[in-house]
């Protein structure tokens, strides 16, 4: 079956704007679509500018769109993505700016890695022999130490794309694997730099960066266990970790969410902000999403409160 290549071509050299340029042949079975990269540069035109090394999803720097995706197109089956039409379009990963056809500056991206400190801070002085670590105490970042810091995730990072100051899944799942490090002495301060803006708490949790990591990092977890480390550690005094609290409050009492007082508790006495936020108050109200009656819990609600005091380690509550 010949299949179209639509790929993303840009020489700052002689092109103002990006364009698309179609190529089309017939892939061999099994091929992957790093392979008919390498088909087009190799026998097509070898113009076609692109990143690639191990071609065994390790180093990770084949990472690019395919179909609007971020992949490593050397583990991605060409025929697991062809669209109807036998088309497959292919772009640079995105909240990076392309700087040649396929590849992407990278430097923002470490840039938000360094920002982090990832490296082993221990508080002690060099130890005579190698720290040892328990397995239990290496499973506490396993996941996250499989990184191999393609982009794809921040390629596909909502947040990041809103807000440029944030500091994005990769750089967090980064802060989290060394702040979980039992062999590291300054988590508190690691998890007081991410409190602010473009932290932990900008997150939206959209699932995009989970979807795209091409190993088992899931950074959205990631970032989900920071901010529950952060609450532990007493860092609630932040409209995320306040919103986190009483959102869990509110249905623990409840048993569903009280549209009108999250944003009260959770902002807290800030006239302007609470000003701010009125119009999206409206908009709730008029499309059934907050009722002017008072707000009334979930029937069999002492089974929820029950289950909320036993989450939170708590006594139940008369």
């Amino acid at each position: 079956m010949e299949i179209t290549f639509r790929i993303h071509r840009f020489n700052p050299e002689t092109d103002k704007e990006p364009h698309y340029q179609e190529y089309c042949f017939e892939p061999p079975a099994g091929f992957t679509v790093l392979d008919c990269l390498n088909h087009i540069k190799w026998h097509m035109d070898d113009s076609l500018a692109y990143r690639m090394s191990c071609r065994s999803s390790i180093c990770g720097s084949c990472s690019m769109r395919v179909n609007g995706k971020a992949k490593l197109v050397c583990k991605t089956q060409v025929s697991d993505v062809v669209r109807p039409g036998n088309m497959v379009r292919i772009d640079p990963m995105g909240n990076m700016p392309a700087i040649k056809d396929l590849i992407v500056d990278m430097r923002p991206f470490w840039e938000r890695m360094e920002a982090v400190n990832p490296f082993l801070r221990p508080a002690d002085p060099d130890p005579e022999k190698e720290r040892i670590q328990s397995p239990e105490e290496f499973r506490l970042y396993v996941e996250e130490a499989t990184c191999i810091m393609c982009g794809a995730c921040v390629s596909e990072c909502t947040s990041l794309e809103a807000d440029t100051a944030f500091l994005g899944p990769a750089a967090l799942a980064k802060a989290y694997r060394f702040a979980a490090d039992t062999r590291d002495g300054t988590r508190q301060e690691r998890l007081e730099a991410l409190q602010g803006h473009g932290g932990i708490w900008d997150c939206v949790r959209c699932n995009e960066c989970v979807q795209a990591c091409p190993k088992t990092v899931a950074p959205m977890e990631a970032i989900v266990k920071l901010r529950q480390m952060s609450i532990d550690a007493g860092l609630t005094n932040t409209v995320g970790a306040r919103h986190v609290t009483v959102f869990t409050k509110l249905v623990g009492h409840s048993g569903s969410l009280d549209e009108r007082r999250l944003p009260l508790e959770a902002v807290g006495f800030n006239p302007a902000k609470l000003i701010e936020m009125a119009p999206l108050g409206l908009k709730m109200l008029a499309k059934g999403k907050m009722t002017p009656t008072p707000h009334a819990s979930v029937e069999n609600v002492e089974d929820i409160r029950r289950i909320y005091h036993e989450v939170e380690g708590e006594e139940k509550k008369p």
